[in-house]
């Protein structure tokens, strides 16, 4: 006799790494807030299509995906979620350049000023 799980747990598949949890959860802290995820959500808009919106969020909305990374909740709509299966979402701080990045490879092209996506 075999005994099956039935109790799979279905995830939005993106990648928060160290850096990217360990900065938004230092603005969490700044902010003195634990109740809030860090939410991404792909929109209808830009040049190309499609854009990002990365967020703190207190809603939760029926159907969303949430991970724990580093105690911080990435949360992503269940609509959005198949535009972010696999994407890497990261923080950088060079001379050059300071902010969040998403390095997604469902992405098939992108406008010139890397605001939006298709």
């Amino acid at each position: 006799m075999t005994v099956q799980d039935d109790t799979t747990t279905e995830t939005h598949g993106a990648v928060l790494t160290d850096a990217a949890a360990s900065k938004a959860k230092a603005l969490l802290e700044q902010e003195g807030r634990d109740d809030l995820a860090l939410r991404i959500a792909v929109q209808p808009g830009g040049c190309a299509g499609l854009r990002y919106n990365l967020f703190f969020d207190d809603r939760t909305l029926d159907g969303d995906l949430t991970t724990d990374f580093g105690g911080v909740a990435l949360t992503v709509d269940r609509m959005s979620a198949p535009y972010i299966q696999g994407a890497t979402i990261d923080f950088v701080d060079t001379i050059e350049k300071q902010g969040f990045t998403i390095d997604n490879p469902n992405a098939t092209g992108s406008c010139a000023c890397g605001d939006s996506f298709n």
